[in-house]
């Protein structure tokens, strides 16, 4: 493998710590894998609200199929007049709050995965970053009259465990952001992804309550303050033309009834299993498998030390 460093032009150098102690958090949305609701470009939209400063970008010439994923050009009248072309870029931003945070946004790049991984450590290396976050959003059997869920995936049992877990094992396709995610795993560093639950009868459009869903749990996970009042009336206006729709159809109308139901139904056996583990556990401390096989051996090697009248309960002699 080429040197993946070569892969980097630098535009800025980036800030200095200065003393400040807090995670130093890394943001990630690539669009180009599965990104239902469009939320990978509204949410880096919404995080590049705040003076964004361009420190690096990616050579997309070694990264990027022109031919697979042909860059939009404007012809005016008689001549070309400009191209979008792709560009993987690196930015250093502030949150709400006015703390420092780094987002690398643009398209999933078509070649030299590997190469490209290995230039973004680099990048996280220079950066000292110290978590690593995806965003990303999933289609969804998921009504839209209900609150939009999200999955988090990643390396940290601490962050993991403030979410339940929404899928077993399942095999899906590759993507870049999950190729990273996995050699952090491998490298003992932290990286979170987070996923947006999109109603999949609305994967296609723009989605801007999932988006919300997503901006939250980053703030949740990270601390970071991401205001999505601004993305409200967006949400609220969407959400109106997919009722108006879904009214005008009685055959979606069914569709999403048993949708609703099925939402319930998962909803009242979380909290049920909720409810059950603060029985089990008042502390918030559930025993793992280890924990429990512990404490199996130890209670029988107790038993085995007691005389036989303590270990059945029966008096001497009877």
């Amino acid at each position: 493998m080429r040197d993946p460093v070569e892969l980097i032009q630098w535009h800025d150098q980036p800030s200095a710590r200065k003393g400040d102690t807090s995670s130093r958090v890394l943001v990630h949305a690539m669009t180009g894998f599965v990104d239902a609701g469009q939320v990978q470009g509204s949410a880096a939209a919404r995080l590049m609200a705040g003076e964004p400063r361009l420190l690096a970008t990616i050579d997309a010439d070694e990264v990027f199929d022109y031919r697979a994923r042909r860059p939009r050009m404007t012809f005016v009248v008689d001549h070309f007049a400009a191209i979008e072309l792709p560009q993987i870029a690196l930015y250093e931003l502030n949150d709400d709050a006015g703390r420092l945070f780094w987002l690398l946004t643009g398209p999933e790049p078509d070649v030299q995965w590997q190469r490209f991984v290995a230039a973004v450590i680099h990048l996280i290396d220079a950066l000292d970053i110290d978590l690593t976050v995806s965003l990303a959003g999933i289609p969804w059997p998921t009504p839209h009259t209900r609150p939009t869920g999200v999955t988090w995936h990643g390396t940290d049992r601490e962050l993991l465990d403030r979410q339940p877990a929404m899928l077993g094992n399942i095999d899906v396709p590759g993507h870049i952001g999950g190729l990273l995610e996995l050699t952090l795993a491998d490298a003992g560093r932290s990286a979170l992804g987070i996923a947006a639950h999109v109603p999949h009868y609305v994967a296609a459009v723009d989605y801007p309550r999932a988006t919300i869903a997503l901006l939250e749990s980053l703030g949740e996970a990270t601390g970071l303050v991401v205001d999505t009042e601004e993305l409200l009336p967006g949400a609220v206006k969407i959400e109106g033309e997919i009722s108006s729709q879904v009214a005008d159809s009685s055959e979606f109308v069914s569709v999403l009834a048993a949708l609703e139901q099925q939402y319930d139904q998962m909803s009242a056996m979380r909290a049920q299993a909720d409810a059950t583990t603060r029985e089990v556990a008042p502390d918030g401390h559930v025993p793992s498998g280890e924990e429990i096989a512990a404490a199996v051996e130890q209670f029988l090697a107790d038993m085995s030390q007691k005389p036989p009248n303590e270990v059945d309960g029966s008096e001497p002699g009877r």
